[in-house]
């Protein structure tokens, strides 16, 4: 659609520039004394909104030449030819308008349309086109540039999307495998607990599917999730698994991704707290620092490295989705001594809002 004739407060301002510019040329025509001021009005006016639309049609010329398939020489030979036409177009309405306003009058002429003139009119129609063309010519330029930059921000949008749906269906599976493993184990030698963790995970699931689709949740939500997915695994190990909670009131109602600090507690349980015949405590503190969230979930491991060392894939999935998210502005670090593995993360600190 044509940028001007598409909106309608543009329209009016182009409007009213056409007809100030025929007020100008009125002026002019008055100062060099070819006409008074009703008749040089009266001839200006329509010729000057004439050109107003007359000029308005170097945008088509513009489309019709992408940026992608223009050679120069070409791009010359149309410009040069449509600022040709229009400067007879103008040219030869100035004339056939000058004679409708003699008849209609009945009087002298109402200009003097010597040569000079004729000239200069058809030399003020051939440059205010050629100049229409350039500006119309620069505004797609900048036009393909935003629509080029909107389309780059859909397509990472899109991207980003896709990364953390094949990242959750890395996440999800990998505890529900070992939650399979443990119901069955467990059912050969404790039915009561088989049944009791049966109902704890299909809990856990349940509230897993509410929130898997949300970009972002609120720590609270996360925190009772994390409740759920203990609630299975204190079954599986008993005393041996022990977990400490230290949250500040203020950083309950931040807004991180989903499935975040689980899947640590998976990994803390798995590669620590299993491999220790007396298990351990894992701790978990989060607090809010200058705009920042910090979270650290720490807890024992095996001094033999080979009992306690997974492929990184937790670790791996979760930097993915943090940058995925929010690109450089937060962190991930981990650290391991010989008894113990801590990961530290930091990210934006985003409040939850409630109306």
């Amino acid at each position: 659609m044509h940028p001007i004739l598409s909106d309608r407060r543009r329209f009016m301002v182009y409007i009213i520039a056409w007809i100030f510019t025929g007020v100008l040329i009125a002026r002019l025509l008055v100062a060099a004394d070819l006409a008074n001021w009703s008749f040089a009005l009266l001839f200006s006016l329509p010729v000057a909104l004439f050109g107003s639309f007359l000029t308005s049609s170097a945008y088509f010329v513009c489309r019709s030449l992408p940026f992608n398939r223009r050679s120069f020489s070409i791009a010359t030979l149309v410009f040069a030819s449509a600022a040709m036409v229009s400067g007879i177009s103008w040219l030869g309405l100035c004339y056939g308008w000058n004679k409708v306003l003699v008849l209609a009058a009945e009087e002298v002429e109402v200009l003097h349309l010597s040569p000079h003139l004729l000239v200069l009119f058809f030399i003020t129609g051939f440059a205010v086109y050629l100049l229409a063309l350039l500006a119309f010519d620069v505004y797609i330029a900048f036009d393909n540039i935003r629509e080029a930059e909107r389309r780059e921000a859909a397509s990472r949008l899109l991207a980003r999307d896709a990364e953390l749906q094949v990242l959750r269906s890395q996440i999800d599976p990998h505890f529900l495998f070992n939650s399979l493993n443990s119901i069955s184990a467990l059912t050969a030698i404790d039915a009561v607990a088989a049944r009791t963790m049966t109902i704890a995970l299909a809990d856990f699931f349940r509230q897993t599917l509410a929130i898997a689709e949300k970009e972002k949740i609120s720590l609270k939500e996360e925190l009772l999730l994390c409740e759920n997915f203990l609630a299975v695994e204190k079954i599986r190990f008993g005393k041996k698994l022990g977990v400490e909670f230290e949250v500040a009131a203020d950083a309950e109602q931040a807004q991180i991704p989903p499935m975040i600090l689980q899947p640590l507690l998976e990994n803390a349980i798995k590669h620590g707290i299993r491999n220790l015949p007396k298990g351990g405590v894992i701790k978990v503190t989060i607090f809010q620092r200058d705009r920042w969230l910090h979270i650290a979930v720490q807890n024992p491991v095996s001094a033999d490295p080979g009992n306690s060392t997974g492929n990184g894939l937790g670790l791996s999935n979760l930097r993915q989705r943090f940058f995925a998210l929010y690109g450089d502005q937060a962190r991930v670090s981990w650290q391991r001594t010989d008894d113990n593995f801590t990961l530290e993360m930091a990210l934006p600190f985003e409040q939850t809002y409630h109306e």
